[in-house]
């Protein structure tokens, strides 16, 4: 199984290292929105170690919050899907959206922790009899 080290994102460019693939070759991907929007450069960094570097283009920069996805690609061709592992997400948040974004995802978390706890409540009275 892949593993990907997330180096960070830097003057435009996410930047990783790839362990636990040992095929020449390997390509990556950047994903939005189920679309491949880039492919990223692979370079050998060692023994079954890979040095990875996904450019974002600027159309990923609007506002609100958008996810990317880095991929193993499913073929050698341009014309192949990413239909391998989903190595990492990154997630860019900009502009005055932003605010109705969090407000909405805060709320979403609240509202599972809520449902998480409440389970978890009913798990422990069912073990103590009550």
């Amino acid at each position: 199984m892949p593993h990907f080290d997330n180096h960070g994102l830097k003057g435009g460019v996410w930047r990783g290292a790839l362990t636990g693939i040992d095929a020449p070759g390997i390509r990556v991907v950047l994903i939005q929105h189920a679309e491949v929007l880039a492919e990223a450069r692979v370079t050998a960094d060692g023994p079954g170690r890979w040095l990875v570097e996904a450019d974002l283009p600027a159309q990923v920069l609007s506002d609100g919050v958008q996810t990317l996805l880095l991929k193993t690609a499913a073929g050698p061709g341009p014309d192949s899907g990413p239909d391998g592992h989903v190595l990492a997400r990154l997630s860019l948040m900009a502009g005055q959206p932003l605010d109705e974004d969090l407000t909405a995802e805060i709320a979403a978390l609240r509202a599972e922790l809520e449902l998480v706890k409440r389970e978890l409540r009913r798990f422990a009275a069912d073990l103590t009899g009550r």
